[in-house]
């Protein structure tokens, strides 16, 4: 049995695979950049395996899982790392292109690769989906439109998927992470703006990478009648603020 981790090249989950090789889980790392993917199997060894593939191509992510040995082929735990955020400005001045791949990305790809490796699990009556939301899709703020949405659905998606797999001893989580830094996360948001994506971290002290990790290996090693449902996860320095009311 293995686990399978999206978005592995860097923060989340690079540290996710870290944490999850310290406990001597078989890993499978999967992101498209393959220099860091071999930076991070150097590093965890022999219980890393590596997929230098898009996240949408759910085929043939399948197809190469296939190939590898009983140890790795059978996935019992996916952890849905891979997501983005793109643009933070009012929607009506949005990019449609941004909006799509954020709903490609955190919306469709998550969904293919929860309903491509179900059924194994299902049938093996073993198995946990560990889906990285975001406080995004509680909470409101402006330019968040459909990044935040996408989240919404997440969150909902990982609740009405542990109401059809009560029963088949299949657990679902929803980790919801706010202010975070040691990613590229706002990097990728600003486009490659490293100022605009700096400044959102000035002056504070954020949640990192490895704090995520330790919220997922916390809701992956409960006992096995333990389903923790979301975890909702903030710096100490963030809470969600007072609604806004413009007075113009």
């Amino acid at each position: 049995m293995s686990v399978l981790v999206t978005g592995a090249s860097v923060g989340f989950g690079a540290a996710i695979v870290r944490r999850l090789i310290k406990a001597k889980y078989k890993v499978i790392a999967l992101a498209r950049r393959e220099d860091k993917l071999r930076e991070l199997q150097n590093e965890c060894g022999s219980n890393c395996k590596i997929l230098a593939l898009d996240v949408k191509d759910t085929q043939k992510i399948k197809d190469e899982i296939n190939k590898f040995d009983d140890d790795f082929r059978n996935v019992n735990v996916l952890i849905n790392n891979a997501g983005l955020a793109l643009g933070l400005c009012d929607a009506s001045v949005a990019d449609i292109n941004d909006w799509e791949e954020m709903i490609e990305i955190n919306v469709l790809s998550l969904v293919r690769l929860t309903r491509a490796f179900l059924p194994g699990m299902v049938a093996n009556k073993d198995g946990h989906i560990i889906n990285i939301g975001s406080i995004a899709g509680s909470y409101q703020y402006p330019g968040g439109n459909v990044y935040g949405a996408t989240k919404a659905f997440v969150k909902q998606f990982s609740l009405n998927l542990r109401a059809d797999l009560y029963d088949k001893n299949i657990r679902v989580t929803n980790i919801e992470p706010g202010l975070s830094g040691g990613s590229e996360f706002s990097l990728v948001r600003f486009k490659g703006d490293k100022d605009a994506a700096s400044k959102v971290y000035e002056n504070t002290n954020p949640l990192s990478p490895e704090d995520i990790a330790e919220a997922v290996f916390f809701a992956l090693s409960q006992p096995k009648h333990v389903n923790i449902n979301r975890i909702e996860m903030m710096p100490t320095i963030q809470a969600p603020s007072a609604l806004n009311v413009f007075k113009g």
